[in-house]
């Protein structure tokens, strides 16, 4: 049996661990960062990724650490309804709960599953290369590491896929992203749904994580941008006071600020021994909350076509033909969505809004079977 050695321990590579482990595969993983740290960040954990979670034996321990959400609300800058998706029909078609959570919280419960797999931080990949069938793994402190399998789950800006493929391009979508964890007592009425607020150039969307924290992000175009430090409750003060009173109610120093980009759809997503997971392979903005959730998808598509094929090209080349469509459409649609929702258009933004409040819900329901069901 062959060890499987990971690049990258977020969300994407942990999950790939464990759903690799669970196939029989002994797992080792590097990664960058010197220490984990909790992050000012939460996660929505569509329904495509808590059937992934149920699989590998995680879903209860996320939805008792996490918030239920049903409902996922388009509004008006007042909090007026634009439009509305319940998820209590494909919830029980696919018997599982939409949950909400803390990034770091489901971080800690994935490295809990993973407690006999050595995790090796501090160790950036510089670079690699791949010879008489094996991987050199080549180190920023200069120490190298030989691999038969390697997965590169680190992420957009990844160090596998630059030494795999020297021709990929991150697109710049032209928005800055500021999220945050609030300690803020909302409307009993907001619990149980992810809501998220279009106004003329910017966007707010927020989501209970736990009975006493609030999960929130705020999207500005690029031109308007000034400083990370602004005032928020400047930009966002013609908005409902449930967004001022969020963004008061967390401290400054947890709140992070970054630039929204992606990942134009790449021809392959494997060379030789080495393959792409997550962000790595089909990074997409935000807009459909989707990013996070379909390298859990990933991961679980890759475990299963190293488990059944007869080598790893095999595998890699079963995986991509699995998952590539999906994520390049997610990748696509995402695109379009931001750029809808973002426009600094005022006759743009009206026919938007009104538009949306068209939309029949048969069409809503069909685009989230899309997104939610699984092909594996």
């Amino acid at each position: 049996m062959k060890k499987i050695t990971i690049i990258g321990a977020g969300i994407g590579g942990l999950t790939t661990a464990i759903a690799l482990k669970q196939q029989g595969f002994e797992v080792e993983i590097f990664e960058t960062t010197v220490k984990f740290k909790k992050a000012g960040s939460g996660i929505n954990l569509a329904i495509n990724a808590m059937q992934i979670y149920k699989r590998l034996g995680i879903y209860e321990a996320i939805l008792k650490a996490g918030n239920y959400t049903n409902t996922i609300k388009i509004r008006t800058k007042k909090l007026g309804l634009l439009t509305s998706t319940n998820l209590k029909k494909i919830e029980k078609k696919h018997n599982v709960k939409t949950v909400a959570i803390h990034r770091a919280t489901l971080h800690k419960i994935l490295v809990k599953h993973l407690e006999n797999t050595e995790i090796k931080l501090n160790m950036r990949l510089k670079s690699l290369a791949q010879e008489n069938g094996k991987v050199i793994l080549n180190f920023e402190d200069g120490t190298s590491h030989i691999a038969e399998i390697v997965i590169g789950a680190d992420g957009i800006h990844s160090n596998v896929r630059n030494s795999i493929f020297a021709d990929t391009i991150l697109r710049d979508a032209k928005q800055v992203c500021w999220r945050g964890i609030s300690t803020v007592s909302i409307d009993a009425n907001h619990r149980e749904e992810l809501n998220e607020i279009w106004g003329k150039g910017k966007r707010f969307g927020f989501v209970q994580i736990t009975k006493h924290e609030v999960y929130w992000y705020a999207l500005i175009n690029k031109k308007d941008f000034k400083s990370k430090d602004v005032n928020l409750i400047t930009i966002f003060s013609d908005y409902h006071q449930t967004v001022k009173d969020i963004i008061t109610n967390t401290p400054k120093e947890n709140i992070l600020c970054n630039e929204i980009w992606d990942l134009k759809p790449i021809v392959n997503w494997h060379k030789g021994n080495v393959c792409l997971v997550g962000d790595a392979a089909h990074a997409t903005t935000p807009n459909m909350g989707q990013g996070a959730v379909q390298a859990i998808e990933s991961a679980m598509a890759l475990s299963i076509s190293l488990k059944e094929a007869k080598n790893a090209i095999d595998a890699f080349n079963r995986y991509q033909k699995i998952r590539k469509e999906k994520a390049n459409y997610i990748v696509k649609t995402s695109w379009s969505i931001g750029k809808m929702a973002q426009s600094n258009n005022l006759i743009v933004c009206v026919l938007r809004d009104f538009i949306v409040k068209l939309i029949p819900k048969s069409v809503t329901e069909k685009q989230s079977k899309k997104m939610f069901e699984l092909n594996f």
